[in-house]
Parts: C-alpha cells; structure tokens; sequence
C-alpha cells in the first residue's frame, strides 16, 4: 500500500513537455516599393519559431508600413527558410510579393504566395494551377509521359532500373509489365521569377518531378513558364528535363 501512494505521487509530480511559443523574431527586413507611390515601403518578414533551438517556423507573416503609416500583414502559415521576392509579376508597372518557404518534406515541396497592393487594397493574385500531366509504365522497361494533351507522348528508357522494377513485379524479366501502373506525378515544387524580356517583364518558371515506383525514383522534372495576362495564367512553354534517354514513337503506334 505503501508502494502504491509513493508511485501516485511521484506520477502526480510528472508534467507533460509542451513546448513552449518563442517571442516573434525578425527573419529580414525589406525596402521596396510595393505600393507603387514612387517611394520604399517596408516589409518585415517576421516569424515565430516551434523551438528556441530549431529551423521550423510554425507561424509567418510579413507586416507592411509605407511613408504614410499605412499598414498591411500578410499571414503565410509555416514553414523552413521563408523568403521574398518582389517583381512586378501582373505587369502593371509596380512590384508584388511573392513568398516561398520549404516545407521540409521529402518531396522538396514549397509553399508559395503572390500578393499586390491595389489603391491601399492588399490582394492576392493566385498561382498557376497544376499541369494535367500523365505518365504510366509501359512494355520494355519504359514510361510514357504526356505534358499536354493533344501532343505525344514523351517515351523514356528506364532499363537502368529493370532489376528493381522486376524485384517490385511491375515487370517480368522480359520486360512486359504486370499490370497497369502509373507513374507519381508530383504537384508543383516551387515557383522561380524569371526575366522574360525588357518588353514582356517577368513571368514564374515551376518545378514538377514525376517519379517511377516510389518519390525516390526519380524519372525527370517537367518545368513549365507561365505568363500573366488579362487576369489569368497563361502556359508559354512546357520542356522536360531528365537525365533517361527519350525514344521517338513509332509511327505505327502514334494512334494507339
């Protein structure tokens, strides 16, 4: 009985670890003008971390003063590593705030925002949706990917990797595929700025890996270049890079 309180009490001292909120810190301090009046505005990007000793932000924001005292936040959520960017993306001669910030998991994703400021009004501009991209194994050791649809398909020679593909049966040693399979196709990584022309400006490039059997077999990236006009995205240009090599396809199967 003794025993029993004695452990009762000692259970009772015992409290859970919560980790406990940090003060907001200042992550960098930016000067631009992003209100379009001719003058720097100050941005702070700010945060606060999920532990004193630790990389994570579990909240950002980036608080927004200009010369008249007018203010603007911007809540990003969390993340690794947050970042800004301003370049005039919406082409009306003024620049916006574009956001990114890893979100620290295998796939390399980041979350990405775009914000403008029009007539005092704090906006946010959404990014380009996501390519209806297909990709799925195919006899002899190779995968067909299509970017866009009317176009054909990309056929990409993954014999390098027969011995672990047969070991998952998705083929047999001859190289037919055991059934039907698709390949993973990731959603958009990250967003880059990228300077189309003096005359054009700026448009965003994205980042999207496709991978064969599981997100570490990795078969290439397809990085798109979009444009923004008239209120909405518009695809330039779509290539793939990959370091497997691509087969022309037969005119005979074109159809297929």
């Amino acid at each position: 009985m003794l025993y029993f309180f004695s452990l009762l009490l000692t259970l009772s001292m015992i409290s859970p670890v919560v980790e406990q909120p940090t003060d907001p810190i200042s992550i960098h301090s930016y000067h631009e003008d992003v209100t379009g009046d001719g003058q720097s505005d100050t941005i702070d990007l700010k945060g606060e971390l999920f532990a004193p000793d630790g990389q994570y932000y579990q909240h950002i924001w980036a608080d927004i003063t200009d010369v008249n005292n007018h203010s603007w936040t911007i809540p990003y959520g969390g993340g690794y590593e947050p970042s800004l960017q301003f370049v005039d993306l919406n082409h009306d001669n003024q620049n916006d705030i574009f956001y990114q910030s890893a979100t620290g998991g295998s796939g390399g994703l980041y979350t990405s925002k775009l914000h403008t400021i029009e007539n005092n009004q704090l906006i946010e501009i959404p990014l380009p949706n996501n390519q209806s991209i297909e990709g799925k194994f195919i006899d002899n050791f190779k995968a067909s990917i299509s970017l866009l649809p009317g176009e054909d398909p990309i056929i990409i020679d993954l014999s390098d990797r027969k011995k672990e593909y047969i070991r998952l049966n998705i083929y047999d040693d001859k190289g037919n595929l055991l059934e039907p399979t698709s390949l993973m196709i990731d959603p958009v990584a990250m967003f880059e700025p990228v300077d189309l022309s003096e005359r054009n400006g700026y448009g965003l490039k994205s980042y999207q890996q496709i991978s064969g059997a599981y997100h570490a077999d990795g078969i290439g990236v397809v990085e798109s270049l979009w444009y923004y006009e008239k209120g909405k995205w518009k695809l330039l240009k779509t290539t793939w890079k990959s370091d497997n090599a691509t087969e022309e396809i037969p005119e005979e199967n074109k159809n297929e």
